[in-house]
């Protein structure tokens, strides 16, 4: 019973972030686009490309199913200890698809650096 509970919270906490993710993708992605170039994270030919990236990856995770979004972010669930869905979500499209687009020349740092710069300007934005 406990436990069942345990998991409607944790199903409920991560739709929410999610649906608060849709809500604020403008700034969102703009925060981010900046805080991956000034960290030195991404080194791109144009901000507003990766912007436009991000935006779009945000959109699609609110559309995305469970399965979606976990089969996304599979390869990185344990990469950190208890993860925001949509930090993780992120993290993934930047390491597995970012990386392939036009005006990314290179992505520099861990994993786990790139994790850290997008669940900073995550948890500006998303209410943990």
């Amino acid at each position: 019973m406990i436990l069942s509970r345990i998991e409607t919270s944790k199903e409920r906490a991560r739709k929410l972030a999610i649906e608060q993710a849709k809500n604020v993708s403008e700034p969102l992605s703009n925060a981010l686009a900046m805080k991956l170039i000034e960290e030195k994270l991404i080194q791109t030919t144009s901000k507003e490309d990766i912007q436009n990236q991000i935006a779009a990856s945000l959109e699609k995770l609110a559309r995305s199913d469970e399965f979606d979004i976990d089969y996304q972010v599979a390869p990185l669930r344990n990469l950190v200890p208890r993860p925001h869905i949509v930090s993780l979500y992120l993290t993934a499209f930047v390491v597995e698809k970012l990386i392939n687009h036009r005006s990314v020349e290179d992505i520099y740092g861990s994993d786990e650096e790139i994790y850290n710069c997008i669940n900073r300007q995550v948890a500006r934005f998303i209410l943990r």
